[in-house]
């Protein structure tokens, strides 16, 4: 049995195949111990089954942001052990002298130095000494470390050094992560600090998917537990265990994919995944003609670099749980802040605090009796005195629950902004791919501010995270820093990464291997990364033509890095198709109730959206229930049901 499950900050989604059919299970989330949410929804659904488990995990991510990892040592070369601190001289404020960045992940009494030297061409021009290192390894263990990150100068070029060290220390029985085996690629910071967060989340990530892969296999005999990675990919829960730094985009990632295979489905080559949960929004284009998902090597987590693979992930706090107050200047802000599963917000029934779910109730846009199949009854009147002393100076609640909506969707509107238009894109040739518990609710009104001609809602969209983690392929991504003009011979460098690919113990070798390039203009900082192929420098100057608005053909094209991707393709879900109704959706209707739209009272219908059928056509002011989502249909709109019972929504012509 194929169990998918997604830990979100308020609900963990579990999404199964039963019966031919793809089956959704929602339990509140427990951020205490997520592993127990985790843990009651796999048993709930296994039922005596023997299941295949895939989990997006957010452990990781939120030790990060929340700064609650191990106590990392730093090992670098003499004279640099404070470059995990001074960082880079961009400042994420740059007007605002106020700004304090988070404290380092390495404390400073834990930053030490190797007396050793690797040239840039991997020569080797001082080797540690070993007197050197066992002095090290006396220091380390009366200094409390809980985990050892290793980044030696120019150990891509050669990592003899490097190995030399973690031999040394490896006595200790601490976790160690070094740089040649994460990440060997240059640039020293954003290495360092690559290697340093793993580290920082090796002991919290690891002992979680530990104690849950055991306690899975206690319980229900679990046949097999894998991870999402940020790349997209699936990979085993031990060598995410070794290397949780790359599932700190985990969850998002899995809402791409799903995102992807739906509009595939579809016919839709272009969209905006747009996923909304109960605490953060996260968007991402993807372009079909450009390869699909897209994926980045300059992800900042936390104001921390990240270098490893990454969908190419934007997140805002906006999500249905976001908090909303007032400033000492009486200005209303919405988020990041949010009221978690635990107390929640207001209409939960333990919150006490306005939430953008309290504000779409008092709106109309949810219903008291239709949340989560009734399973999760809302309290309006507990909502509407809690909004009443929280509104301030709004006139009424139910301006204030529309200054609210009106606030995460501008975040939202800013978020979608800089992933198209502000990377050359333009959103009115997309379709916006809507879901989420929260993302249907809001869908329409950021499509309309967007200009952007269509929204889908696929089915079961609180849960697609899930589904794409059911979805995914397996993949494993390899990288090397090479520096090399591009009519030179990258076969053997190739050769290599597929050598290292060939010695891994999860049969990675024999899936398809996709190899891609780094490239820039010399002197340039930054790269953009295309396929390899006969033509790769005519589509590195296309590329970037349309990234920066220019490309000079007559430059010299340098190759950076080479990239080799191993996927195995994930097992197919055959979604099925439905016979045409008649287009009346009638038999669908709940009741006609009064909703809240740009301040003014309209009457709106309220449909069920499993008795909805393909070819039903709905116009809004509606909403459409269901189990793990709520769509809002805003006047002005029409929505359609395709064969494939996705919610296809529109501008009225």
């Amino acid at each position: 049995m194929r169990i998918a499950i997604d830990t979100g900050g308020t609900f963990t989604d579990c999404v199964y195949l039963e019966d031919a059919g793809v089956k959704v299970l929602k339990v509140l989330s427990t951020p205490e111990d997520p592993g127990s949410a985790v843990a009651q929804a796999v048993q709930t659904v296994a039922d005596g089954k023997v299941p295949l488990v895939r989990h997006g995990t957010t452990v990781g991510t939120n030790a990060l942001l929340e700064r609650k990892g191990a106590r990392v040592a730093f090992i670098t070369t003499a004279g640099f052990e404070d470059t995990i601190s001074i960082g880079r001289q961009a400042r994420a404020h740059l007007y605002d002298w106020f700004a304090t960045p988070p404290p380092c992940i390495v404390p400073s009494e834990l930053r030490f130095g190797v007396m050793e030297r690797t040239a840039p061409d991997g020569t080797i021009l001082r080797r540690p000494a070993q007197a050197e290192l066992s002095e090290l390894a006396e220091k380390l263990r009366a200094s409390g470390a809980e985990s050892i990150a290793i980044s030696l100068l120019f150990s891509f070029a050669n990592p003899e050094n490097e190995r030399a060290v973690a031999e040394a220390l490896r006595p200790l029985g601490l976790p160690i992560s070094v740089s040649h085996v994460i990440l060997p690629e240059f640039r020293e910071y954003e290495r360092a600090s690559t290697v340093s967060v793993n580290a920082y989340l090796g002991p919290k990530a690891g002992s979680y998917l530990q104690r849950l892969d055991d306690n899975l296999r206690q319980s229900c005999h679990c046949a097999g537990f894998d991870v999402m990675q940020s790349s997209g990919g699936i990979i085993p829960a031990g060598f995410a265990a070794e290397q949780p730094v790359r599932t700190v985009l985990s969850g998002p990632a899995g809402g791409v994919i799903g995102a992807f295979r739906i509009a595939q489905q579809c016919g839709l080559s272009k969209i905006i995944a747009f996923d909304m949960g109960g605490t953060s929004t996260d968007v991402s284009l993807v372009d079909a003609g450009e390869g699909g998902p897209r994926a980045t090597n300059e992800a900042l987590i936390s104001q921390m670099p990240i270098s490893v693979p990454m969908l190419d992930i934007h997140t805002v706090g906006a999500g249905g749980g976001s908090l909303a107050r007032f400033d000492k200047a009486g200005i209303l802000h919405v988020g990041p802040e949010s009221a978690g599963a635990s107390p929640g917000p207001i209409c939960y029934g333990r919150g006490t605090q306005p939430t953008v779910s309290d504000a779409n109730l008092i709106l109309g846009r949810l219903h008291p009796e239709h949340f989560l199949d009734g399973k999760l009854r809302l309290d309006l009147e507990r909502t509407r005195l809690y909004m009443e002393k929280a509104r301030g100076p709004m006139g009424t609640v139910k301006d204030f629950a529309s200054g609210i909506v009106l606030l995460a969707e501008a975040a939202m509107e800013r978020a979608i902004r800089l992933i198209s238009v502000e990377r050359g894109h333009d959103p009115r040739e997309f379709t916006l791919v809507a879901f989420g518990g929260a993302g249907p609710l809001h869908a329409c009104a950021l499509a309309s501010a967007l200009r952007m001609p269509r929204v889908l809602v696929p089915t079961l969209p609180g849960a697609l995270s899930a589904m794409g983690i059911l979805l995914a392929d397996t993949v494993r991504d390899y990288s090397k820093t090479v520096m090399l003009k591009a009519d030179a011979d990258f076969g053997p460098h190739f050769s290599e990464l597929e050598a290292s690919s060939a010695a891994d113990s999860d049969g990675a070798v024999r899936g398809m291997a996709v190899r891609s390039f780094d490239l820039r203009y010399p002197g340039q900082g930054y790269e953009l990364n295309v396929p390899a192929g006969p033509d790769f420098v005519e589509r590195f100057h296309r590329a970037h033509k349309k990234r920066y608005g220019y490309a000079d053909e007559r430059k010299n094209v340098e190759v950076v890095n080479i990239r080799l991707r191993v996927t195995i393709p994930g097992e197919g879900v055959d979604l099925p198709s439905f016979p045409h109704g008649d287009g009346d959706p009638g038999q669908a209707l709940i009741e006609t109730r009064p909703m809240i739209f740009e301040g003014k009272m309209k009457p709106g219908k309220m449909y069920r959206r499993e008795h909805l059928e393909p070819g039903d056509r709905m116009d809004g002011p509606a909403i459409v229930v269901e189990y793990s989502a709520t769509t809002v249909i805003p006047p002005g709109w029409t929505a359609l049901v395709d064969p494939y019972k996705n919610l296809m929504m529109e501008v009225k012509q």
